[in-house]
């Protein structure tokens, strides 16, 4: 027993020693492999007219962190596989992603003139272009699940990312959202408790930020062909990841600053929509998020070493200023 706890101590000493992940250079390093791949992928709209295809490029590659792209290729890496085999779910989750941007910006949604430090797609451009813009993108990321994954992954693949862009996932939480803030506005739901509140926002990022961070997971997981214990693992992960990253995005929009965060910032307490800090304030808002990201970095445990970046990526989440 001795030995054995011997042994024990010098293993959780030498992985104390270990320097820290770089998450941010993880992060550019994703980056670095995967916007030649999104590139090539507009490059092969040959055939669409070129303002159209000029404002996918526009939305698709405009910088930003490529987080989505990172969790679906950690996550393979995480279970045995390698990020090439995971290139065409990352390349799918961020098309979808950029077409959420691009739609959630209109005037008739969230009205934003800013995203990722530049005009958004609707003010490059003009409304209508944008509309088609995520109307392209759209069918984009299903063709190129379908065209680069195996036969027998990618209807499987294509059916994790329906569900997550769907009625009952991205889009409903969008509309659920806009209730919301109707909701507020009209002053018709004072009456109900903060708990219920919080149980509303909680399901509200639980659809329309939530869910396509779990479809990542999932594309990772089945592109590597993960065991049923990774694939819970990785649920697990994505479940308490998610309300980490929408916690931290509420404190960036109540205390980040225009030039750090790269859009308009203050805008949820300016329309009273429900936020964690506007519910239970920033102190409590921040331990939520803090407790969140510990509980995400615990479902790594499974993966070892393999689940280091995941694991570092939820205690970033919650750190970050942009």
């Amino acid at each position: 027993m001795l030995e054995k706890s011997s042994e024990s101590d010098l293993s959780a000493t030498a992985a104390a020693s270990q320097p820290p992940l770089d998450v941010q250079a993880a992060i550019a390093e994703v980056r670095a492999f995967i916007d030649p791949l999104l590139e090539e992928a507009v490059d092969r709209l040959a055939g669409a007219p070129e303002r159209l295809r000029e404002s996918i490029r526009y939305a698709l590659l405009a910088p930003g962190k490529r987080l989505r792209p990172a969790l679906a290729i950690w996550a393979a890496e995480a279970c045995g596989g390698s990020r090439q085999q995971a290139a065409a779910g990352a390349m799918a989750v961020e098309m979808i992603h950029a077409y959420s941007l691009v739609h959630d910006d209109l005037p008739a949604m969230d009205d934003d003139d800013l995203r990722r430090g530049r005009p958004t797609c609707h003010r490059a451009f003009d409304e209508a272009t944008a509309i088609l813009c995520g109307d392209a993108l759209q069918p984009l990321a299903f063709e190129t699940l379908v065209r680069l994954l195996p036969a027998d992954q990618a209807g499987h693949a294509c059916g994790i990312l329906a569900a997550a862009a769907g009625a009952e996932a991205l889009v409903g939480g969008q509309a659920e959202d806009l209730a919301a803030e109707q909701a507020a506005q009209d002053r018709s739901t004072e009456a109900d408790s903060a708990t219920a509140h919080l149980a509303r926002l909680e399901g509200i990022h639980r659809c329309k930020t939530g869910a396509l961070f779990l479809a990542c997971l999932r594309l990772g997981g089945l592109t590597a062909g993960a065991s049923p214990e990774q694939t819970r693992a990785l649920q697990r992960y994505g479940e308490a990841f998610g309300l980490a990253f929408q916690i931290a995005d509420d404190l960036l929009d109540a205390e980040g600053t225009e030039e750090a965060v790269g859009k308009r910032v203050g805008k949820d307490a300016d329309r009273g929509k429900l936020t964690f800090p506007s519910l239970v304030g920033l102190e409590a808002s921040r331990a939520r998020g803090h407790a969140l990201a510990a509980e995400a970095a615990a479902a790594c445990e499974v993966f070892g070493s393999r689940g280091a970046p995941l694991a570092a990526l939820a205690h970033w989440i919650i750190h970050r200023n942009h």
